[in-house]
């Protein structure tokens, strides 16, 4: 899948896409969940508890983030890839964790949610052509394209990643 052009999302993607290196956004995606499992091996349960700062969401929380926007962002993907040009309206981040009970779930059941939706995502996206991939849709009030949600899903996680490690695993 190309490297969608700037003029194929707002300059707030910008940060997330920049995030993931040279054209292959597929490997990219398909490395990532393993190495979240990676990085949380072996932390305690009670440690998906844990704020690094007042106001923050918990570890636990964090990971339910991950999974919401995974959503979110192949919902957007498959619509716009399908023709659908009916604007997509945003999402509250912060009431989807509050009403998410990520801190009631293990590690391994958030994981394993995260695993399979990215499975399936990356099912729909390895069948998403190159012409499909350019069509440009309307979320969140800004214009975006196929592979720009796919470079922001992708960037996400890694951006995310970076937090986990530096703020929660340190």
């Amino acid at each position: 899948m190309k490297r969608p052009e700037t003029n194929e999302y707002a300059p707030y993607y910008g940060g997330y896409i920049s995030q993931i290196s040279g054209e292959n956004v597929l490997e990219a995606l398909e490395t990532q969940i393993e190495q979240l499992q990676q990085m949380l091996a072996g932390v305690p349960e009670e440690k998906g508890r844990f704020a690094y700062a007042p106001g923050k969401w918990t570890l636990k929380e964090a990971l339910s983030h991950l999974i919401d926007c995974e959503r979110v962002f192949a919902y957007r993907i498959f619509r716009i890839s399908r023709g659908d040009r009916t604007p997509i309206e945003s999402f509250d981040q912060d009431e989807y964790i509050a009403t998410s009970n990520a801190n009631e779930r293990t590690f391994a059941n958030l994981i394993d949610e995260l695993s399979l939706e990215r499975k399936a995502n990356l099912i729909m996206l390895e069948n998403i052509s190159d012409a499909d991939s350019a069509l440009m849709g309307t979320a969140s009030g800004k214009p975006v394209s196929v592979r720009a949600l796919t470079y922001i899903m992708a960037g996400h996680i890694t951006h995310h990643s970076k937090i986990l490690a530096e703020r929660y695993l340190s």
